[in-house]
């Protein structure tokens, strides 16, 4: 299961099963779940946790040190669930001291080709970054968020759960759940409503989110008195949902 060319420390700690492909380095402190694949050229470094069915390509690079200049190579960590999927090129950073300590990934992403996750990330589940998309350090994503190719999203940013990007987006501000947003900058231009179909969401809910969404957007109140109507109106969880992703923003939305 382990190619004869591969460097795996002992230290590594690989469930019986785990396949291991040809010049890969798996280095100390790496933890890596039954079912999991590791293609030809791939460097995994620790403390790294790679849940189960984790499926990585060839010359990703997984578990490195952060690029932050203030890292003075502490023990921090990346850790991520169940059925990823790690396309070539890909690069995974660990935390910082600073924030969390941590990168965390949730389970079933596909981080398609040249994709960059910086230090201290948190990722949910169930998301795609399409091809060399990046995020900064201390991004946060929301699951089922779908950020297209040559996206990149500014440090310290919240990307809602649904939300989508259209390819190119610069990303400087918080984007709620659920909404759909694109450019340079980016802006946004309606709900997900395909994404939302998709996945389920009933015609109630779907009329909630696209009322309130016009209450943010097209009404011309402000963020308070918006979200004060928002809650006067509705009791769905969609719309809590929606609600609480723009509370919790930092940088101010995505107009």
């Amino acid at each position: 299961m382990i190619h004869p060319t591969a460097l795996v420390d002992p230290a590594a700690r690989l469930a019986d099963d785990v396949e291991v492909g040809p010049f890969s380095v798996i280095g100390a402190d790496v933890e890596i779940g039954p079912g999991s694949k590791i293609g030809p050229h791939v460097v995994i470094k620790g403390p790294t946790v790679l849940g189960a069915r984790t499926r990585i390509f060839q010359f990703a690079s997984v578990g490195e040190d952060c690029q932050d200049k203030k890292y003075a190579g502490e023990p921090t960590r990346l850790v991520m669930g169940d059925d990823n999927v790690i396309r070539e090129g890909v690069t995974l950073h660990r935390g910082t001291s600073q924030d969390r300590g941590e990168t965390t990934i949730g389970s079933r992403n596909l981080f398609m080709a040249y994709a960059h996750v910086g230090h201290d990330c948190v990722i949910g589940s169930d998301c795609i970054l399409a091809n060399q998309v990046t995020l900064a350090g201390h991004v946060k994503l929301g699951d089922f968020a779908i950020l297209g190719g040559l996206s990149a999203v500014h440090q310290f940013c919240h990307f809602g759960t649904h939300a989508m990007a259209g390819g190119g987006s610069i990303i400087t501000k918080d984007t709620p759940a659920f909404v759909m947003i694109n450019g340079n900058p980016a802006e946004a231009h309606g709900l997900n409503l395909v994404g939302l179909k998709r996945r389920g969401f009933s015609r109630e809910a779907l009329k909630a989110l696209g009322e309130s969404y016009k209450l943010v957007y097209r009404q011309g109140l402000t963020v308070e008195q918006a979200l004060a109507e928002i809650r006067r109106r509705f009791e769905l969880p969609e719309v809590a949902t929606f609600v609480a992703s723009i509370e919790v923003a930092s940088r101010g939305i995505t107009r």
